[in-house]
């Protein structure tokens, strides 16, 4: 799923961290990283959330359905 222009960067980290099954964000090369890991999200997004204060698009890939529907209430709130 993609989401668009995320203002609140720190909102989402906090929805995902709820989130049962792995959450993955793909790359612009292709690579998954494992967004329950809070090593990769520091590591990996912080080039991406320090760059802008909004994100313009980001693809992720969630497995349960429970969390489908949380990363896509955030999506319709925004």
């Amino acid at each position: 799923m993609k989401l668009n222009n995320i203002k609140d960067p720190k909102e989402l980290l906090q929805i995902i961290d709820t989130c049962k099954g792995k959450v993955e964000l793909i790359t612009d090369e292709g690579d998954r990283l494992n967004l329950k890991s809070k090593l990769s999200q520091y590591v990996s997004l912080v080039s991406v959330f320090s760059s802008e204060a909004q994100i313009p698009e980001l693809e992720l890939v969630a497995y349960e359905p429970d969390d489908i529907k949380k990363l896509m209430d955030y999506m319709m709130r925004g």
